[in-house]
């Protein structure tokens, strides 16, 4: 009988591994040289945007993070106050936000951070906000 009901069990637990969802990920993959953003839900490349990284004499670091806070609407304590809306910081007091020079996308212009057409950033809040900030990886190359 044991034997029975440990078949029964291991049906059981493979059809419930078939019927669960796959994890969800979203990866925003930034690139420098041409300051474009590549957001990729589930595998599937979904949008692509222009962005800003950093201007001369600023450094928008290279790497792979995940959330580490996600705000609606901050200012920046470091560039007088300025308005960073849809924020999603990554890696210390870097994020991908909203802008609004948005006459400069695609080229460098930020102290660091990604800056996205507002509308852009809200979206992919959105997102992440959705499927929880561990779905969320950002990467960052040259």
């Amino acid at each position: 009988m044991s034997k029975i009901l440990g078949m029964v069990a291991a049906g059981l637990a493979a059809a419930l591994a078939v019927a669960a969802p796959a994890k969800a990920e979203i990866v925003a993959q930034v690139s420098i040289a041409s300051q474009s953003m590549t957001v990729t839900i589930d595998g599937v490349s979904t949008y692509t945007w222009p962005v800003s990284t950093a201007r001369r004499g600023y450094v928008t670091p290279k790497g792979s993070w995940g959330v580490q806070s996600m705000h609606k609407m901050t200012y920046s304590s470091l560039f007088n106050n300025a308005p960073m809306p849809w924020t999603i910081f990554y890696s210390g007091h870097y994020g991908i936000h909203g802008t609004t020079d948005i006459k400069k996308l695609g080229q460098p212009a930020s102290a660091g951070c990604i800056r996205l057409h507002p509308d852009n950033a809200r979206t992919l809040f959105e997102m992440v906000q959705e499927r929880g900030p561990k779905s969320f990886k950002v990467v960052v190359d040259g």
